[in-house]
């Protein structure tokens, strides 16, 4: 059995700067993000079962917690709420899950993401952006992430990141 490699972890000088920044600006970019990529995405019953839900989303490495939560007008920041499940992977991993490189259960079973809380609202966000087709997003944005995903996938065949 292979193991994972550690992921390569954010300059200290850097997480250290990013941690004491206030957490609404990375809540609200990942906001936009999700009500432009993923909130065109979801039926009705997947909608319902995210309704006032809050869910925090970490990047470990780099001290950001954001917290956000599925409204009627859309995903909106939930900056005092409560999260009922904690999503937790440092910035390398979730840029590699988003570019497809990682599988997320391999990820979750090697300690690198890591779900607390509510483990079913946990597993349907985690299963709901697996199973995201990235080429059948609105626009021409959907097709642009998977030729650009399909291309890192090439390069990161002949160039292999250091650790």
């Amino acid at each position: 059995m292979n193991a994972t490699p550690p992921a390569p972890q954010l300059p200290a000088a850097l997480a250290g700067l990013v941690g004491r920044l206030p957490q609404w600006p990375p809540a609200t970019v990942l906001c936009a993000g999700l009500n432009l990529l993923f909130l065109p995405t979801l039926d009705a019953e997947t909608k319902q079962r995210l309704m006032r839900r809050t869910v925090a989303i970490q990047v470990s490495d780099a001290g950001l917690d954001c917290h956000v939560s599925l409204t009627s007008i859309g995903f909106l920041p939930a900056l005092r709420a409560a999260p009922e499940v904690t999503i937790r992977a440092c910035a390398w991993d979730y840029y590699r899950l988003a570019r497809r490189l990682e599988d997320p259960d391999t990820l979750f079973f090697s300690r690198r993401l890591t779900i607390e809380g509510d483990t079913e609202l946990g597993l349907l966000v985690k299963n709901l952006l697996d199973a995201m087709d990235w080429s059948h997003l609105p626009g021409p944005l959907g097709p642009a992430i998977e030729r650009l995903r399909r291309l890192a996938e090439r390069s990161g065949s002949r160039h292999k990141p250091s650790a």
